[in-house]
């Protein structure tokens, strides 16, 4: 597969849909993606997506942000979020998101982290209705292609710049020459026993970073979600019970009805607070309870949550739901610039499979959504600004494409990306799946 393509985006969840989504029109787009296009973690994301609410309002966010990140972040990625965070969502409205409103506004809500209301959301749908919508748009582009079913194996790369990728496709090897190649493969989770995670997110853009000698950055920063549900049936993919609802005055109890954390501080102080409980009280999980509100509020504000827990058995709007603990999202990745960059010519990466430095070491809640928005749309400003400065050109080298050879490099891919978890998180090593 070659041929005259400008941009090659790998991965449409929302950070490689919008990215592809802002390009110039006269250049030509090949999106592709491992598995079928919804499966991605911007379509199970529940919560929403954290906004700035005006211009006294961007430090209270950035010190929440950093905050929330122990500090680890890096401050200038926080301010751009905050300056261009408002603007992106009201690209999102003007192209058919229909956010929940309130007195002909934003219907803001709060979660894990924030010092005020200002996360924007659909119901308990944002990531669905924000995918479908940016996905129509996208189609209606005809310069754009969307390619289910494509496997990605490695960069190709001469002269130390990338010119392309190589792919299996029906199980064949094929490359792909590019001008730019932007990454947007998501996260690890499908790496872990037990993750929110689509099970097919196994972190290969990291694993062709460390083939490659490509920065990578705070990849032992990975987040676990306070609250899964907890089901003993369940293997591998959990349904998340979003942060929104602690956001709405859900309360976290332990077995014995006892209330024990703050639910509103940062994801890694509650996950903290819960497993200490846990071994305090010999339980495997807790109680998160919103039983009080009204019953019609909460069928109306959760009903993707009501739905999925009803089919197990739990009434929300009776009963408590069990939580628990599980890996949720990765901080860390390859390591970009404010454009997202990589560190070799012609490579972009945007979404959780880069480190902007936004999150730091531990994700604020509904920030992710955001870094998707602000920096892929940042990554095709700048290829639009920058692509035209060399034609395309297939490397003078060639590119061997044996199937066995592609094959195993597909293989190791994984083994690379669980190794390298396993050097710097080693008390993970028993989370972690087993690669064959």
């Amino acid at each position: 597969m070659s041929g005259d393509i400008d941009v090659i985006i790998i991965g449409t969840g929302l950070a490689g849909l919008y990215c592809a989504m802002h390009l110039r029109d006269d250049l030509k787009v090949a999106l592709m993606t491992n598995s079928k296009i919804t499966e991605c973690n911007t379509y199970l994301a529940q919560g929403g997506i954290t906004t700035v609410l005006n211009e006294a309002d961007k430090e209270l966010f950035i010190q929440d942000t950093l905050k929330a990140g122990m500090y680890k972040n890096n401050k200038e990625a926080i301010e751009i979020a905050a300056e261009e965070a408002m603007d992106n969502i009201i690209t999102l409205q003007n192209i058919g998101v229909t956010f929940d409103k309130k007195d002909d506004y934003f219907d803001f809500t709060s979660e894990g982290g924030h010092s005020v209301n200002r996360i924007v959301h659909y119901a308990d749908l944002t990531g669905k209705k924000v995918f479908e919508t940016v996905l129509a748009y996208v189609r209606t582009k005809k310069n754009i292609t969307i390619t289910e079913n494509i496997t990605l194996v490695d960069v190709l790369i001469e002269k130390d710049a990338c010119k392309g990728v190589l792919v299996l496709k029906d199980d064949e090897p094929q490359v792909v020459y590019s001008k730019k190649t932007v990454l947007a493969t998501g996260g690890i989770g499908g790496l872990f026993k037990k993750s929110t995670n689509q099970r097919i997110l196994k972190g290969v853009a990291t694993s062709i970073a460390l083939r490659h000698d490509i920065e990578i950055k705070d990849t032992e920063c990975i987040q676990y979600h306070p609250t899964g549900l907890y089901d003993p049936k369940q293997r591998e993919k959990y349904f998340l019970i979003s942060e929104s609802l602690r956001g709405e005055g859900a309360k976290l109890i332990n077995i014995h009805g006892n209330r024990f954390v703050d639910e509103l501080l940062p994801r890694n102080v509650v996950t903290k607070a819960m497993l200490e409980e846990q071994k305090a009280t010999n339980s495997e999980f807790q109680y998160l309870d919103i039983s009080f509100k009204e019953e019609i509020y909460l069928k109306n504000r959760f009903p993707l949550i009501y739905k999925e827990c009803k089919e197990r058995g739990i009434d929300i709007t009776k009963q408590p739901i069990p939580v628990t603990p599980v890996q949720h999202y990765a901080m860390g990745g390859i390591c970009v610039n404010l454009d997202s960059q990589t560190s070799m010519k012609n490579l972009y990466a945007c979404g959780e499979c880069s480190c902007t430095g936004l999150h730091g070491a531990n994700r604020m809640a509904s920030n992710s959504l955001l870094e998707a928005l602000v920096f892929s749309r940042r990554a095709a400003i700048k290829m639009n600004d920058t692509i035209n400065e060399g034609e395309l050109e297939e490397p003078n080298s060639g590119v061997l494409i044996e199937k066995e050879m592609v094959q195993r490099l597909h293989k190791q891919n994984e083994e690379i990306i669980i190794e390298h978890i396993k050097n710097v998180r080693g008390d993970l090593i028993y989370e972690l799946v087993e690669y064959r």
